[in-house]
């Protein structure tokens, strides 16, 4: 399922948020991504709608199954890109920054072959 790289990147958040903290806003969202509240509330929007997170109450958001499912996959992306960029020697915040771009935009088929050579050669 192919979605905007921007819902991508609000997902992950979302999912990296929840790993630290119990609970998640978004106002959490906006000074993690340094976007205006706005821009976060609109996406927050169309996220709710397309069925991806959920928003109670309280204003505490959380990933849907297929929310979930998107984040951990463009997650699992971010970290290995960024351990394999750091392995070639580009320094680990530089790594970070090229391993969100490339995330997007690698297939599947290549994420999964780079996954076993790194497997392979001991860099996960």
């Amino acid at each position: 399922m192919k979605i905007q790289e921007s819902a991508e990147d609000y997902l992950e958040t979302i999912l990296k948020l929840s790993l630290r903290q119990p609970t998640v806003r978004s106002i959490d969202i906006v000074n993690e991504m340094n976007f205006s509240k706005p821009s976060v509330s609109v996406a927050m929007k169309h996220l709710r709608e397309q069925g991806k997170v959920r928003m109670d109450e309280n204003g505490f958001i959380t990933l849907t199954d297929i929310g979930r499912e998107i984040a951990e996959r463009i997650y699992e992306r971010h970290l290995l890109l960024t351990k394999l960029l750091m392995q070639l020697g580009v320094e680990e915040a530089e790594a970070a920054e090229e391993a969100c771009r490339i995330e997007h935009d690698i297939s599947q088929d290549t994420f999964e072959k780079l996954k076993d050579w790194a497997k392979e050669k001991g860099v996960e």
